[in-house]
């Protein structure tokens, strides 16, 4: 392969996003300090082609300008709003913005007499590239639940968005719950702030359920309450001096308000940080379908760090999907 050595060095980001892709199908969950590495690498390239580009000609620095300032001034701002609107994750967000300033122009490399990427734009930012791939991969992803979910005959309103489990399931399932005790809805309750929830109060949805009325009393709530965690799944319950956790008898009398149904409120009050914005009616109507229901339709979500892994391989290697299909339909 032939490329020059910021460009090689760049190709880090395929073994790191395809790890990090893994992870977060696996668990929903990408450790920060996975990006801190590329985002130092992107610093010191940026300096060194920036300086490369500063004693070029004077193309090539209004080029290099131009683009870095439009993959720094706008798309690295486009990914935080789509992030702030909950659009992108967290880990998804920090991606992007590595990509960002990792990507402000085309890399080039030379494989088997094969100059790659095949696929340019006009406006030659890489990371805008890299973000159409990837939002038009992963726009695939309702039709394949879709397409999964007619041929074995699941018919509901939100199934290009879900699919059903069997509510023992649930413990280990990733997304969101799309019922309410009123029927279909898009923003149900976070399954990681119900494990939040039942790890709090030391019980498990099975025993949830064998005992709904009880535990949907707030003079339940234990005295004690557990370290409710992340809400990730495949996580111990144990309490914080790492003995097991000890399933207590709950209070007899509690500082619960009655209009409280299952604690929610207090349980939200008493954790020191949110819970993927759970509201206590949220988690209410939640706990309601998972004690009464014995299939629930969960979305599972786009773990959108797998259509960037993919966006990014196809990017380096073919180019741009959306001007490549602009181009075969004479529109670019």
């Amino acid at each position: 392969m032939d490329a020059s050595i910021p460009d090689l060095l760049r190709l880090l980001v395929v073994p790191v996003f395809g790890w990090a892709a893994w992870r977060d199908v696996k668990t929903r969950r990408v450790p920060n300090r996975t990006w801190y590495p590329l985002a130092a690498l992107a610093v010191v390239l940026l300096a060194v082609e920036g300086w490369q580009a500063w004693t070029g000609t004077p193309y090539e620095t209004r080029a290099f300008a131009l683009r870095t300032a439009i993959s720094l001034g706008f798309v690295a701002p486009l990914v935080l709003a789509f992030w702030w609107f909950r659009a992108f994750g967290g880990a998804d967000a920090k991606a992007f913005l590595v990509v960002a300033a990792l990507f402000p122009t085309y890399p080039t490399y030379e494989v088997l007499n094969w100059a790659l990427p095949h696929q340019h734009t006009t406006v030659g930012v890489f990371s805008l590239t890299i973000l159409t791939n990837t939002v038009l991969l992963g726009a695939l992803y309702p039709l394949a639940v879709l397409a999964r979910n007619a041929a074995a005959g699941r018919f509901s309103s939100v199934m290009f968005v879900g699919k059903p489990v069997s509510w023992d399931a649930v413990p280990d399932e990733h997304g969101r719950l799309l019922e309410t005790p009123d029927g279909v809805t898009r923003n149900g309750v976070d399954l990681d702030a119900v494990r939040m929830y039942l790890r709090w109060r030391g019980l498990t949805l099975a025993e949830v359920r064998e005992r709904a009325d009880r535990f949907r009393d707030p003079a339940t709530l234990p005295a004690d309450p557990n370290p409710p965690g992340d809400g990730s799944t495949g996580v111990e319950e144990v309490r914080t001096d790492g003995g097991a956790v000890e399933r207590s008898e709950t209070v007899g009398e509690s500082d619960a308000p009655d209009d409280d149904p299952w604690g929610a409120a207090a349980f939200l009050a008493d954790i020191d940080h949110g819970a993927y914005g759970t509201t206590p009616e949220g988690l209410r109507d939640g706990l309601d379908v998972l004690v009464t229901e014995d299939r629930v339709w969960v979305s599972p979500g786009i773990p959108f760090v797998v259509p960037l892994f993919v966006g990014t391989v196809v990017a380096l290697t073919y180019g741009d999907l959306l001007f490549g299909a602009l181009e075969l339909l004479g529109l670019a």
